[in-house]
């Protein structure tokens, strides 16, 4: 497949993934899905982890140090933000995973599917190059045969012209021999 048709058609390079598609969006289409999953995917970025240590580590600066006293030690309002955190995100997270799963799966059968076509097409083409190879060689055998009934034509009418020239060297001669004779009974 060339690049001009996977620019035109790019749905034909994904035929296999296509009765799929509903599996792309990890939560679906719909407004809650998206931010959902962008949730989900914030929790594994360095910019998530780098906010969480900074934000836990002014709280508990802020507590020990005595500025505020909203969560003095052992910090139990942290360790509940921490658990309500840990509510939300282990389900999106597990659900993530899940559907990335499936989508993997369906992904690997569609990928199959592709090498599957691929090899068949392979094999069409391998048999077509086959019966082309044969037909070339009979098409070659049959030129070979043509040009041996060629040079046996043209050896068979190098004789011919042969003999014809003998013949008429003779009927020149015969020609001559019978002038001569005429011409002597003539003078005679």
């Amino acid at each position: 497949m060339s690049a001009r048709q996977t620019a035109v058609d790019p749905d034909h390079a994904r035929r296999f993934h296509l009765p799929h598609a509903h599996l792309e969006s990890v939560f679906g289409g719909d407004w809650f899905g998206l931010k959902a999953e962008a949730f989900a995917r914030f929790f594994g970025t360095p910019t998530f982890l780098i906010a969480q240590t900074v934000i836990v580590v002014v709280w508990i600066w802020a507590n020990a140090a005595g500025w505020t006293q909203f969560d003095i030690y052992p910090f139990i309002l942290l360790n509940l933000a921490f658990s309500l955190q840990a509510a939300y995100a282990a389900p999106l997270i597990l659900l993530a995973e899940t559907r990335q799963a499936d989508r993997d799966k369906v992904n690997s059968i569609a990928d199959a599917q592709h090498r599957e076509d691929l090899h068949r097409i392979n094999e069409e083409r391998q048999q077509q190059m086959q019966k082309q190879t044969a037909l070339l060689v009979d098409m070659l055998a049959q030129n070979t045969s043509l040009t041996e009934s060629v040079a046996t034509l043209l050896r068979q009418n190098t004789e011919l012209t042969e003999t014809v020239k003998a013949l008429a060297e003779r009927i020149e001669t015969a020609t001559a021999q019978a002038n001569d004779r005429i011409a002597r009974i003539a003078k005679g």
